[in-house]
Formats: structure tokens, sequence, C-alpha cells
């Protein structure tokens, strides 16, 4: 099915006006009759029309240069990845445009929006969840892949888009059962965007899994919620959520959080506390990224592959543009670093 891509000339004969007065409205010029410019923005809300402000540089119809669209920008989990991506468009001789979505944002409004203006080749939708219709999907007429993205649904066939990322819900399952080998048994979870279909939720499903399948009872006292109030999977949050959990007074001898930045700011509360890591309470965390090898202690983390996903999702962009790869779906394995911030403990008999 072909989607219908309006033109400004498409707008003008829509509202049965000229070229120059469609302008003049998206210009806000006031040499304009109200009624029409409303007429005028009303259709071009009801088209989808994207004003092309490139037009005006006819040089820029041959920039060579593909979009990032990265929805939580302030987790360092993605700062290797975007130096990574822009080193390999570097090397095809391609500019990479690098835009923040906010949590509240569509990325296809988005993308479409920076694709005319930036006149894009291709992009890249980085992190987040991506819930919209096949539908919605085909109004960008660029490739895109998906990449380290929580693909939420059902109404998209496989072969339409391409994905990249580790399997989120077993990788959590991995961590949680290394808790329960060292012999914990009161775990706790600190999740971000657990209420909604997200990578939080799925890295929660996993440590569920991993408590069901050793006869563990889920003490739903357990499991902290991140404060909707503060960035997601900021140190910040994990700092604030660590606090209330030890306010609660319930008891736990270890806190996975499914994010490093989580785990991070949880040291930091129970330290305040007065609490040894590992000696009081074991900390595990979730992405791998660079800090969690220099904090005191090393976080024991289950690592994502984050320089090998970003060469894949350029170079499966890149062959997708040049028609030598249908779309794919790529699946890697995480990787269990071990380093201080877990010991085991005795496990005592009933």
């Amino acid at each position: 099915m072909t989607v219908f891509e309006p033109t400004i000339k498409d707008i003008a004969k829509l509202c049965g006006v000229g070229v120059s007065t469609v302008s003049r409205a998206i210009n806000n010029h006031p040499d304009i009759n109200p009624e029409t410019k409303e007429k005028i923005l009303h259709t071009i809300e009801e088209y989808g029309y994207v004003p092309n402000n490139s037009a005006r540089n006819l040089k820029r119809s041959d920039t060579k240069a593909v979009g990032v669209l990265i929805k939580g920008i302030t987790n360092p989990f993605f700062t290797n990845m975007i130096s990574v991506i822009e080193a390999e468009c570097k090397k095809k001789h391609y500019s990479m445009v690098l835009l923040h979505i906010e949590a509240d944002e569509d990325e296809v409004d988005v993308a479409q929006m920076v694709v005319k203006e930036k006149r894009l080749r291709g992009i890249i939708f980085l992190g987040g969840l991506f819930s919209h219709s096949e539908e919605k999907l085909k109004k960008l007429k660029v490739p895109f892949v998906f990449s380290t993205t929580a693909i939420l649904s059902d109404n998209i066939s496989k072969s339409f888009y391409s994905h990249i990322g580790v399997d989120d819900r077993r990788e959590s399952a991995r961590m949680t059962e290394y808790l329960i080998s060292r012999g914990h048994r009161k775990i706790a979870i600190l999740v971000a965007e657990a209420d909604e279909e997200s990578v939080g939720k799925l890295r929660l499903e996993g440590y569920c899994d991993a408590l069901a399948a050793n006869n563990i009872e889920i003490n739903e006292r357990l499991i902290c919620h991140a404060n909707n109030n503060i960035s997601h999977f900021s140190m910040e949050n994990g700092y604030a959520t660590a606090k209330k959990l030890l306010e609660s007074g319930e008891s736990f001898t270890a806190l996975y959080a499914v994010a490093d930045t989580l785990a991070i700011g949880a040291v930091r509360a129970l330290y305040e506390a007065g609490l040894q890591v590992p000696k009081d309470i074991s900390v595990a965390g979730y992405d791998g990224i660079e800090l969690s090898n220099y904090t005191i202690p090393r976080l024991t983390t289950m690592s994502q592959p984050t320089e090998e996903m970003a060469k894949d999702t350029v170079r499966l962009l890149f062959n997708i543009i040049s028609g030598r790869s249908e779309h794919r779906h790529i699946t890697y394995d995480a990787h269990l670093v071990v380093n201080e911030s877990v010991r085991s403990i005795e496990i005592k008999s009933i």
C-alpha cells in the first residue's frame, strides 16, 4: 500500500490557494487571511505534511547523512554506542545526525520531520521502546534499524523492520540466577518503567522467572519501582529508590538494579546508611557501562556487547540502503562480569 506523502503543491491544491499562500501560512506571515491560514494549517496537520526547509538549499539534496534518534540520552550506556556509530558512519563518508527523543514524543513523527529537514538516507532508533503499527512505520521513506529497542507491537511483520539487541528477559534471569547461586534468597530488585511495556519490565520478568525456577517466593515488597519524577535510569533515581527501600525496613541480602546507573546510585544510599558492599549487602547491575569498573567496589554486572551491536547496526543499515540486505533480527548474548560487589553467603538449612 502506497502512503500519500503530500508536497506543498498538494496542500495548495487541497486548499484551493497558491503555493505562496501556503508558504505564508507556514511562516506565520501577517499578509494572509486568518480563515485561510487556519484552513491551510488544519490541512497540513490532517495530511501530515512536513515543510522541507532544506529545499532552500538544493546542494543539500545530495547530503550523505543518517539519523540516530535516541531515547535515554542521559544514560551512559549509550555513550560508547553513539561514538562507535559515528565512527562507522565516517568510514562510509556519511555524517551522523543525533536527535534526543523525549519519553512522550512520537518517534515516527520526529523521524519523518528530521528525514525531510536533513535529507537523511537512513534512521537508527536507539533505545526506548516501540509500539506503533506497521501502517505507522510505512510513513518512513528511508531504511531504518531498531537497536537496543524493545519492540512491543504484534502488528508489525518481522520482515518489515530490523532489530539488534540482547534478550533482556533471558539475561536478567541469568543475573538473578547468579545471585541465587551465591546463596542469596532475599533479593531486592530496583526497576525502572516496570509499569509499562519496556526494557525495564522485561528485566523484571527475567528476575521473576529465575526466582520461580528456584522455588523462591516473590516478595512484592522487594520489587522497588524507580521514581517516575526523576530521570528513569539515572544514578539519582537509584539513590532515591534505594533509600526508600531501606526506610521500609524490609530485609534483603542482595540488591539487583536493572541498570548500572541505578546500581551506582543505590551503592551511595547503602553507604550513607552505614552498610558496606558487599559485606552487608551485595549489589549487581546490568549493562556493563565503563563506570562500573571504577566504582568502589567494582560492580558485578551483565555487560552488553555495545561495540559489536553498534558496528552491526551501522553495517546492517548501510546494507539495506544499498539493497544488499533484507531486514534482519540479531540477538546477542550478554556477558556476566563478576567483580567485587557480590559475595557468597551461607545457605542456612531449615
